[in-house]
């Protein structure tokens, strides 16, 4: 492993580190296109909020806060930079909320997402949080090295697993195998 490589998953991984060096989204993107990885994506843009509005219901999108057409831009334009570098996604998995489905339906039009329910929030169910988080673990850890994977979730989720906010938009790198759940570097769109 090279001499930056080493300094920056050192530093991405330095407990509280809320900080990456200049280019670590780049070379988030050359690992990925390299060595593959799970891409943990926060969904897109919303409507403005926090959470869902009382009595949403999953089986109708009406009911929940959903994608704004900035979020909708946004979607399109990440599936975009996955296409302008060449990446190809193995899997996509997203969350039960149409904020989550929609974000990878706009982003990965060619790949039918399969639901995941170790990727649904626990927002005010914080009870699930472990135990979805394990099982979130255990599936990473069951995935070949080299396989690519987005998985859209929310804040919650990605936060338990790797202890790092994210904003409506953005997505962590993480490992696969033996490296399951192992924060490898930030993703941006150019």
């Amino acid at each position: 492993m090279n001499r930056r490589r080493r300094f920056l998953r050192a530093a991405v991984l330095l407990p509280g580190a809320a900080w990456l060096p200049a280019g670590a989204s780049e070379e988030a993107w050359r690992l990925l296109a390299a060595e593959g990885g799970a891409v943990l994506l926060r969904h897109a843009q919303t409507v403005p909020g926090v959470g869902d509005p009382p009595g949403f219901r999953l089986d109708d999108c009406a009911t929940q806060r959903n994608l704004s057409e900035v979020g909708r831009a946004e979607s399109r334009r990440l599936g975009q930079e996955f296409d302008r570098r060449d990446i190809r996604i193995d899997e996509v998995l997203t969350s039960r909320w149409c904020r989550c489905v929609d974000t990878a339906r706009l982003a990965f039009p060619g790949i039918e997402p399969r639901l995941f329910e170790p990727l649904n929030s626990f927002f005010g169910e914080s009870g699930r949080r472990e135990s979805q988080t394990a099982q979130l673990r255990a599936y990473l850890a069951r995935q070949p090295n080299r396989r690519r994977a987005v998985m859209v979730t929310h804040q919650v989720n990605i936060t338990a697993l790797t202890g790092e906010p994210v904003a409506m938009g953005e997505a962590l790198l993480v490992g696969l195998g033996d490296r399951a759940g192992m924060l490898l570097g930030r993703l941006r769109a150019a």
